[in-house]
């Protein structure tokens, strides 16, 4: 595979043309629209250039409040969901395999600005998306097929969204902040978005909402209408979603580093959690994998299979690995040691997609570690639109 070399193309900035009393989300994907272009094309999106298109959506400048730079942030992460939605089938099926796939997509997210404005109800509510690396070792470990219906409790802007939709899986997202959620609805239209607290899901989501799998980025300690952190805030999280997940499913989340089973103040936790449920794998990967994204906090993907009846669960992931330097070691410890999918108990409402190009599927019971053998990879119709592949393509053989 050919990685994409660092972009140094500019582009000429569209005059700015105010638009009057903007609704936020409906601004926010008019900056999100204009950036992806961009993004395609391999052009570099400064500071300036966000700032200019922010101005025109809005209507005026952050000094006079008409936006901040969180909006500006998530108008970017925006950007993000629309490319994938319209390139992502074709580069994963060009890539083959999440490794080969995480260079390109490191390059595209690495052309927005870095998040170095962090506004006050984003340190409050510990509103950082997940980057798109990071949601991609999330997805490998999921092993998403075309058969699941795919949960994520806190689904923010959509970066971990939109890596399951293309894996194939149908989506149910929830989202409490009324601005994300908004702006979900526009990104993910005809999919169901509602605004609950994540920390009580499983009292709130319709009995019959059955997800066989949960991809999850909790906030870590911040807990809804509660100005006081606590640490158990990943912990109620965890343990709702659990108990929402279908019989034989999979939840994959990614937890501050020091969440785990061998930390004394979470060994009771992780006690209780794995009376439902196995936990497979967990690794820890160092605070550049969130500097991006405004934090250099050191975080951990855990991955758990919900038991079965009459199966009793317990920790079977290694738990002596030491922190993992970057999101490409993480990936690789997560492809050669995150078992198979459990075949479900019952199964959940079918996807709609294509065959995943990831490892594992629900009939596969074995607790083995995954073999060098794929499944084949989704070939996008011959048919889609032209113009679509070439994109792609000139993308992935960008130098």
């Amino acid at each position: 595979m050919t990685h994409l070399a660092p972009v140094v193309q500019t582009r000429a900035l569209a005059p700015v043309v105010p638009i009057p009393s903007p609704d936020t989300p409906a601004a926010i994907l008019s900056v999100a629209e204009a950036l992806q272009p961009d993004l395609t094309q391999g052009f570099q999106i400064d500071a300036l250039r966000l700032r200019l298109e922010m101005e025109r959506a809005f209507g005026g400048s952050d000094a006079t409040g008409a936006w901040d730079w969180k909006l500006a942030y998530e108008a970017g992460e925006a950007a993000l969901v629309l490319f994938l939605r319209k390139f992502g089938r074709a580069l994963l099926a060009r890539a083959g395999s999440p490794s080969a796939l995480l260079p390109i997509l490191a390059k595209v997210a690495g052309l927005l600005p870095t998040h170095t404005r962090c506004s006050e109800e984003m340190e409050r509510f510990q509103q950082f998306s997940t980057p798109l690396p990071m949601g991609l070792a999330a997805l490998a470990a999921a092993q998403i097929t075309a058969h699941d219906l795919v949960l994520e409790p806190s689904a923010g802007t959509g970066l971990l969204a939109i890596l399951a939709e293309i894996a194939g899986g149908s989506l149910a997202l929830n989202e409490l902040a009324d601005t994300r959620a908004d702006l979900l609805r526009r990104l993910f239209p005809g999919r169901p978005v509602t605004c609950f607290d994540a920390a009580q899901i499983d009292d709130h989501l319709d009995a019959d909402l059955r997800p066989s799998v949960i991809l999850m980025n909790p906030p870590f300690s911040a807990v809804a209408n509660v100005d006081a952190r606590t640490t158990e805030a990943t912990a109620r999280h965890l343990r709702s979603a659990l108990a929402r997940l279908a019989p034989g499913g999979r939840l994959v989340a990614i937890t501050g580093a020091g969440f785990a089973p061998v930390a004394p103040a979470w060994a009771e936790t992780f006690a209780r959690l794995t009376e439902t449920a196995h936990l497979v794998f967990t690794g820890a990967v160092s605070g550049a994998a969130f500097a991006k994204h405004g934090t250099s906090f050191e975080t951990r993907i855990s991955v758990f299979d919900k038991c079965r009846g009459g199966e009793a669960g317990g920790i079977t992931a290694d738990l002596a690995r030491p922190i993992s330097p970057d999101v490409a070691s993480l990936l690789s410890l997560i492809t050669a040691r995150v078992p198979p999918r459990l075949e479900l108990a019952q199964v959940a409402r079918a996807g709609q997609g294509h065959t995943s190009p990831f490892p594992g599927n629900l009939a596969r019971t074995t607790r083995t570690a995954p073999t060098g053998s794929r499944a084949t990879p989704a070939t996008p119709p011959t048919n889609t639109a032209p113009q679509i592949e070439a994109a792609a393509r000139n993308l992935w053989n960008a130098t």
